[in-house]
């Protein structure tokens, strides 16, 4: 269950922000295979005095409404499969919410289930996954 935390800017409107998510939502769902009903998300917005970044780094022009999608989910996803995470992630919210790819800044938080409590504070390894079941 990959828990998502997305930075946008304060004039991001309310539809943007959830066609943001939604386009997150799918790359993940396609490209680490993702059940549909585990979506987490949480966006927060930050206004331009409170976040600073290179317009230039590493050769990319960026605006300054960078959109920053951080992904903590469980360790053991390859190289490939990150790789086109990114690549569909940066895809989906250029068709889906006008972002530029440039402004798409993604990085990951990788651990262990031992590193989780999804309910109930529960330890996440002592609980079998219900899929649309409340128990």
């Amino acid at each position: 269950m990959p828990f998502i935390r997305t930075s946008v800017h304060k004039d991001t409107s309310q539809q943007q922000r959830q066609c943001i998510v939604d386009g997150i939502h799918q790359a993940l769902v396609d490209s680490i295979g993702m059940p549909k009903d585990e979506l987490f998300n949480l966006v927060a917005e930050y206004e331009s005095s409170q976040f600073w970044c290179s317009r230039t780094f590493n050769g990319i022009a960026r605006s300054d409404r960078v959109v920053v999608v951080e992904i903590t989910l469980r360790r053991g996803r390859s190289d490939v499969m990150k790789r086109e995470l990114y690549a569909s992630v940066a895809r989906n919210l250029e068709s889906k919410a006008d972002i530029s790819p440039k402004d798409v800044f993604i990085f990951m938080h990788e651990n262990d289930y031992s590193d989780w409590s999804v309910g109930g504070g529960k330890f996440a390894m002592a609980l079998v996954q219900q899929v649309g079941i409340d128990s």
